[in-house]
Order: C-alpha cells, then structure tokens, then sequence
C-alpha cells in the first residue's frame, strides 16, 4: 500500500498516497449513495430522500394518523384541519384545509417530506409543491391490507421501523382475526352513504367496500368505478339494499339517514336495517379502520337476525 508519512508539529502522521485515496474517496461516494431512499408512492411516482425524513407536512388527517402509529408522529411540522387524532395532533401547525392549503406557508416551513392524499387533495397545488423542489409522497390505501403496508412504508421513511413494523403486524393480525370470524357469512347487500344532499356512496376502489366485503357484505354500487360516486334515491331503491349504512360529520347519528323511512317498500327500512358508524373510524385509512370494519359486521350480523325464518340466504 501506498503509504505517505506527514509532520505536523512534533507529530508524524501516516496518509494514503493518491491511489489509496481515490479509494477511500469512492468508497465514502458509495456509501453516501447507499444511504439515500428511494421509493414508488401509491401514484407510482418516485421519491428520493437523502436519509430519514425529519421535517414532514401532511395533508389529509389520515396521513397524519398514520404517521403517529408509525412512530414518526414528533417529526410531523405541519398538517391540515381536522387532523385531531391522536390528541397530540391537535397541537401541530396548520397549513390550511386538504383541499386548499398554504403553498407558502408550508414552503416556510421547510420540510424535507410531505404526504399528499392522491384522490383527496386537489392535484394542481399538490403539482406546484413538487415544482418548488419539495419531496411529495403520494398516499392512497385502497385495500384493508394496504394499511398495514403505508405504515411500513412511513415507517421506512421517517426511520421509525421497528413501531411501524409492530403496529403493521398488530394491524394484519387483527384483520386476520375479522376475516376469520367472518368467513362464510350469508351476503348482505348495503348501501354505504357518505353524504346528502348531493347523495354520495362509496365505489369499487374504496377502502370502505374492501371493509364491506371483509364483513360478508356487497356494496350494492361496487361495480363504479369513481371512489366516491354522486348517484341518485331512484338508483338506491332500485338496487334495493338489505342494509343502509350512513356516517355524516361526527358520532352523532345524521338525520337525514331517517329520511329513507318512507320508502318502506325497500327492505333495509321494512327490516329496520338502518345504521350510522362515525366516519372517524371508518373513512380514514388508518389501524382505527377496524374498528370500524368491526361494527359493521356486527351491524350486518343484526341484519341476518331479522330476516324472516326460512329465507333462503343470498
């Protein structure tokens, strides 16, 4: 080896000659190389860090909930309105709305990640963050399963995985244990409504017919393909659900669910069939989804019960 001996003060030094050098040089280029993420997001795009992200916005409340059960949540700067879950969220910066939030306040904040919802947040601004040269990493669980994968993922990219890889299997063991308990069940057709007026349901892509489905159920609007499809009250009663879930804005039960009482040709009114899960932990693709998933199999449990003896089971 090529070894060179150099005097500073009273002091002799060994040091490479150039050939062992450019050696160590390569080899720390190498390293550096090494050290930087790269992934696809759930829009398909690529994502590069330099290392574990240290400085994250989010952009939707369940980015921002998932971020907590990874382990990542004191590395979150910045989210958006209704991000209250877990409780410490409530503190954290706001950045404006998931569909109109602060391009300059959140370029002030410096951060090195954001995670946008690739069906919820409107596409333009999310464009023009890339465009300032920040790291977007496009978020959009559309499966039970999924779930548990996001939290690997932001596991992986704030460098948090050991939570994010423990509350992964949490999450896979207990959606193993709904499958199982569930398994088998006669169908039951349901109507999911997320809204009125306009009336709105929820499409084949939603992580909440993945949820009826887990349960023994059918989305009666399945077939659509748009994730939260505008459809009519003479569509609903033509499809004719056995069951009407509705959520609205919190845990109180909407009024507006009573409104299909007077239709009582349709067999979810004649039966009673009519129930209301808060959106909380239904519509948000976090761990807290089984919950949810967890009281509509038992609301489709209660409407096997009432069908009249002897009907055959569909």
């Amino acid at each position: 080896m090529n070894i060179r001996r150099l005097k500073i003060g009273h002091f002799w030094l060994l040091t490479p000659g150039p050939a062992v050098a450019s050696m160590v040089a390569t080899l720390a280029l190498l390293s550096t190389a090494h050290a930087e993420l790269v992934f696809k997001d759930d829009s398909g795009h690529e994502v590069r860090l330099k290392g574990p992200a240290k400085r994250i916005i989010t952009l939707a409340p369940h980015a921002t909930e998932m971020l907590y059960a990874a382990g990542a949540g004191d590395r979150l700067i910045g989210t958006v309105e209704y991000s209250d879950y877990p409780p410490a969220a409530k503190k954290v910066p706001r950045v404006g709305s998931y569909d109109r939030f602060d391009l300059e306040a959140i370029s002030a904040l410096k951060p090195d990640l954001i995670i946008a919802w690739e069906t919820g947040n409107p596409a333009a601004p999310v464009e023009k963050l890339k465009a300032l040269g920040l790291t977007v990493y496009a978020s959009q669980p559309n499966r039970m399963e999924d779930v548990a994968g996001q939290l690997e993922r932001l596991g992986q990219l704030a460098g948090t995985e050991p939570v994010a890889n423990q509350a992964a299997e949490r999450f896979r063991q207990r959606l193993a244990g709904l499958r199982a308990g569930n398994a088998g069940k006669p169908k039951v057709r349901v109507f999911y409504q997320i809204w009125t007026p306009p009336l709105m349901t929820v499409g084949g892509p939603q992580i909440i017919t993945s949820a009826i489905e887990l349960c023994g159920g059918e989305n009666v609007f399945g077939n659509l393909k748009q994730m939260s499809p505008t459809i009519s009250v003479e569509a609903v009663l033509e499809a004719n659900p056995e069951v009407i879930v509705a959520t609205g804005m919190g845990d109180g039960r909407p009024e507006w669910l009573n409104d299909w009482n007077k239709w009582t040709r349709m067999t979810a009114v004649r039966r009673g069939n009519l129930f209301h899960i808060n959106p909380d932990i239904m519509q948000r693709h976090t761990p807290r989804i089984l919950d949810g998933a967890a009281q509509l199999c038992a609301d489709l449990d209660i409407a096997r019960s009432r069908r009249p003896t002897g009907e055959r089971p569909k």
